[in-house]
């Protein structure tokens, strides 16, 4: 796949779609990778050009050392934005990729036409990160990986499409530990919620009514926070764009083309 260079390394992306539809970016949650986009890419490449990329330290991008900051995420984005030359896009994140689109809504409005935020947070709880952060870097991602996965589906889910989850369960594993606890920090430190007055795109929240990393409630404050954004509920734990594959594609397919 292609890259572009950042500071210390490079980014991997991915484009697929017309190279003359509308822009759209697909941005990863902490320990995936582009390939969780899988599930959408077959519709919405039918209206758009679509980009996703690896997070810093995740997939085929460079895990930098040290802990990462969201405005480090966010400028990723940018960075990617420029070396393809493309003034604005639409942004679609989910967890992490919906935090890192909550720094890019408030700080780069112009490079982008509307926002999706998806399972996400303004603000996480801090007494979590640091264990996080010394697995990973110690024992790795194969401590973490059960937990993980039943945080982030449904037991239902589980039981009904094991290929769905063990291919997630894959790109947790080949995610790096020092990639995956960079951005664990970038997560610690983010306190989003003095910016969610400043974002003046068209948003769109998507909750899962049955999630434990962001709840409900989460989402709720993102959506009260940002004027004039609309949330969306669907029936499932944190990757709701698996989970409710349809339901999120529908979702999002209709309030971008609003």
């Amino acid at each position: 796949m292609p890259t572009i260079p950042i500071d210390g390394g490079v980014l991997n992306y991915r484009i697929d779609g017309d190279p003359k539809a509308p822009p759209l970016v697909f941005s990863n949650s902490l320990g995936t990778a582009l390939a969780m986009w899988d599930w959408q890419v077959p519709d919405f490449a039918k209206r758009y050009r679509v980009i996703r990329y690896d997070q810093r330290g995740h997939g085929g991008s460079t895990a930098t050392p040290g802990f990462y900051k969201m405005e480090t995420l966010g400028r990723d984005v940018i960075a990617l934005l420029d070396a393809l030359g493309i003034e604005s896009a639409y942004y679609c994140g989910l967890s992490m990729g919906g935090m890192t689109g909550m720094w890019l809504g408030a700080n780069a409005p112009k490079r982008f036409k509307k926002l999706v935020l998806s399972n996400t947070s303004a603000r996480m709880p801090q007494d979590v990160w640091k264990a996080r952060i010394e697995t990973a870097l110690g024992p790795g991602m194969t401590a973490l990986v059960d937990s993980v996965a039943e945080r982030w589906f449904s037991k239902e889910f589980r039981a009904k499409d094991p290929a769905a989850v063990n291919k997630v369960r894959a790109m947790i594993l080949a995610t790096s530990g020092q990639g995956y606890a960079g951005c664990c920090g970038a997560i610690r430190d983010m306190d989003h919620r003095g910016i969610l007055k400043d974002i003046p795109l068209p948003t769109l929240v998507i909750v899962g009514s049955r999630d434990p990393a962001t709840p409900p409630a989460d989402g709720q404050l993102v959506h009260e926070g940002i004027r004039g954004s609309r949330l969306v509920t669907l029936e499932a734990a944190h990757l709701s764009n698996i989970e409710q594959a349809a339901w999120f594609t529908k979702a999002v397919l209709d309030f971008l083309a609003a």
